[in-house]
């Protein structure tokens, strides 16, 4: 695994615009490469700020939206639609604005779906739907994802993977219920470490002084059941992405001091 690297931005606003502008030419590159890309969607206000970023983006029309499968890291399990599910996020800031196939979107179910409520049997599916999509090449039961982003919790959780509950300890599977979430709602669903660990890219992005803690606990070499952030690693690349204050905590030597 990939050791991190870390890119200060001055506020959030900038941050969301670099990270978008990083975003559209890993896509863009990742497509001329391979003929096409697969990103992992976070939801959260960094998330979707992100999104948003990209809906406004002019470089956004180099993307071939036609030729990107997008996944989600963890989902609220709720009903298809409900406002709160990252899902409905994503559409609302920037997946109905662009021409995305829609047999290369994968949400995870809602508790209204064929699954019904049963959050376990919802997880056992989208891993199902993940091996299938994986290639001989990925060598493992998920794709080889480009880039999988994650937002980062002022508890140091990512994706639902809170510190020391029983889904950040997970070793095989690859997609797990999540029950008992100290975050509402408590039902959730949420790829494990093992899926994390096996995109090229691992993004973690961080804005805020409540996240300062976070930040500086998970860089500071703190284990993953405790600050699950810390075990989010990229196969070729990890990548924090903060704003200053979501830095403050950092040692000043762990960043260059020209980041913009």
């Amino acid at each position: 695994m990939s050791a991190p690297q870390v890119v200060v931005h001055r506020d959030k606003e900038l941050m969301a615009k670099a990270a978008a502008a990083r975003l559209i030419t890993k896509i863009v590159d990742a497509q001329a490469a391979r003929g096409s890309a697969s990103v992992v969607l976070t939801g959260g206000r960094n998330g979707n700020g992100l999104l948003a970023a990209v809906a406004e983006a002019p470089a956004r029309d180099a993307v071939d939206w036609s030729r990107l499968d997008l996944w989600w890291g963890d989902e609220r399990f709720a009903p298809d639609g409900d406002p709160e599910r990252n899902h409905t996020q994503a559409r609302e800031v920037l997946l109905d604005s662009v021409p995305l196939d829609p047999a290369r979107v994968h949400p995870m179910p809602p508790s209204d779906g064929p699954y019904g409520n049963d959050a376990d049997a919802a997880a056992e599916a989208y891993a199902a739907r993940l091996a299938a999509a994986a290639g001989p090449e990925d060598h493992g039961p998920v794709p080889s994802f480009d880039v999988l982003l994650l937002g980062v919790g002022p508890d140091t959780h990512v994706a639902s993977l809170f510190p020391e509950l029983p889904a950040v300890r997970e070793q095989e599977r690859t997609v797990v219920g999540v029950h008992g979430a100290p975050k509402p709602p408590p039902t959730r669903v949420s790829l494990t470490l093992p899926a994390i660990r096996a995109a090229r890219e691992v993004w973690l992005l961080a804005a805020g002084a409540d996240k300062a803690n976070a930040a500086a606990m998970a860089l500071s070499g703190a284990g993953e059941v405790q600050a699950p952030a810390a075990g989010a690693r990229g196969r070729s690349r990890t990548l924090w992405l903060l704003d200053e204050a979501a830095a403050a905590q950092l040692p000043r030597g762990l960043y260059p001091p020209a980041s913009a």
